[in-house]
Formats: structure tokens, C-alpha cells, sequence
């Protein structure tokens, strides 16, 4: 099974994850990550990185919508293997709760 970005990442998008990653899995959008689930090896490498604890196991609970959520955005958004800047205000985004209102169907950079 596959790790997931979960709604944690949105408006927070630190990208410590890509730079760790050995197989190059994650896929950017405008105000998060996802993993794409035919790519990732499932080493955990990611999880351990991710400061806003965005990143779980394919395995976990009530992940469903997550694994559904980063294999369709995968699918559409560019690959990213080289970690951005995080956005200015992404302290003040970590540990909100409920921030799937605020993700964006757009592409990242």
C-alpha cells in the first residue's frame, strides 16, 4: 500500500517530503502535494519528513478519500522532485483543521 497526503498539507505545502523521497512520487498542485500511488514504495521516508504531519500510510483508518483524492490529482498535476518554498503564511496553516475547503483543483508551478 501506497502513503498519502492528507488535507494537513493544504496552505501549508513545505515540501521537506520531496526531497527525501527515492522514487520521485509526489505531484504538485497550487496549495498542496500528492503522492501518486503507482510510483510510491511505500518506505515511509516521506511521513517522517512532513512537518505538518500531512503524510500517512495507505493503511490507516478512514483514509479511503485520501488514497482516492491524491491518485486522481497524481494523475493530472506535474511531477515535483525538488522541494519549492513554502508559502509565507504556512505556519499559521499548520495544525488547522478541516482545510479541504481550501484546496485548489489547479496545477502547481
Amino acid at each position: 500500500m501506497t502513503y498519502v497526503v492528507t488535507d494537513a498539507c493544504i496552505r501549508c505545502k513545505y515540501m521537506d517530503c520531496v526531497e527525501v523521497c527515492p522514487v520521485d512520487c509526489f505531484h504538485e498542485g497550487e496549495n498542496m502535494l500528492v503522492i501518486d500511488p503507482n510510483i510510491c514504495i511505500d518506505c515511509g521516508v516521506c511521513e517522517l519528513e512532513c512537518p505538518a504531519e500531512a503524510i500517512v500510510s495507505g493503511t490507516t483508518p478512514d483514509v479511503e478519500k485520501w488514497v482516492e483524492l491524491n491518485q486522481k490529482y497524481s494523475a493530472l498535476w506535474p511531477s515535483v522532485t525538488q522541494a519549492g518554498i513554502p508559502p509565507a503564511d504556512a505556519d499559521e496553516w499548520a495544525g488547522k483543521p478541516d482545510k479541504m475547503k481550501y484546496f485548489s483543483e489547479k496545477p502547481g508551478k
